[in-house]
């Protein structure tokens, strides 16, 4: 079975200079029938003002994912990295024992827009550590490819947690499919564009939950930039 949410049924904060929609419960939005889906946790899809930006915070025991989808975004940690993302790169930061972090839109007037994920880790206490990696669009249109995994399988990023994360493009009537194992749920999340999942039509900003065992079709219908979640069984 699938359970599509739509984008407006999301939680939402607007500080002025962030504009953020919670697709799971976070901050001062809670809503018990939206927790998450297994170790899945976050989904921030935040659009950041120019010179704007998140101040030096910490975090601990979390697999944190940042995935720009137009501007670019400076990343300073405590682990000594100082990197500028942008549109096609994905980055990924173990927070494990403590780690403290700063994001902030790089240009001065131009907005940034990028999704922030976190997933609970396997293992508590691990040493920080942090990647980043670009996947070009060439290479993910019209399939879903593999870009964070436990293991860092086919060139994808490494994290510490029982996750597979895709991410595909799809331009009009291009598609993709992808089998869920009998116990693995799974979550689609419509980053951009419109797409068709299993029939069933996804605009921008909409997710769907998705029974485990299930088969999972995708078909673009309008410059689908499409997240893919395969996920442990649910405790």
């Amino acid at each position: 079975m699938i359970q599509i949410r739509p984008a407006q049924d999301r939680g939402h904060a607007n500080f002025g200079w962030l504009d953020s929609h919670h697709s799971f419960s976070f901050g001062r939005y809670y809503d018990p029938r939206h927790m998450g889906v297994s170790n899945l946790r976050v989904i921030n899809d935040d659009t950041v003002l120019g010179r704007a930006g998140f101040d030096t915070h910490g975090h601990s025991d979390m697999e944190i994912v940042s995935y720009v989808l137009e501007g670019a975004l400076v990343h300073r940690d405590s682990m000594g990295h100082g990197t500028l993302i942008k549109p096609g790169e994905v980055q990924r930061m173990s927070a494990g024992t403590g780690v403290e972090h700063s994001e902030f839109n790089y240009s001065e007037s131009e907005p940034v827009h990028f999704l922030q994920i976190w997933l609970r880790p396997n293992q508590l206490g691990v040493e920080p550590s942090y990647e980043q990696k670009q996947f070009p669009y060439t290479e993910r249109q019209g399939r879903l490819q593999l870009i964070v995994s436990p293991d860092g399988r086919d060139g994808s990023l490494r994290s510490n947690q029982d996750a597979l994360l895709y991410s595909g493009v799809f331009a009009s009537g291009q598609t993709a499919s992808h089998q869920l194992a009998g116990d693995r749920p799974g979550y689609v999340h419509l980053a951009r564009g419109e797409a068709m999942l299993n029939g069933q039509p996804l605009q921008a900003g909409d997710g769907a939950r998705i029974d485990a065992g299930a088969r999972i079709e995708l078909q673009g219908s309008d410059d689908a930039e499409v997240l893919l979640f395969d996920l442990p069984p649910e405790q």
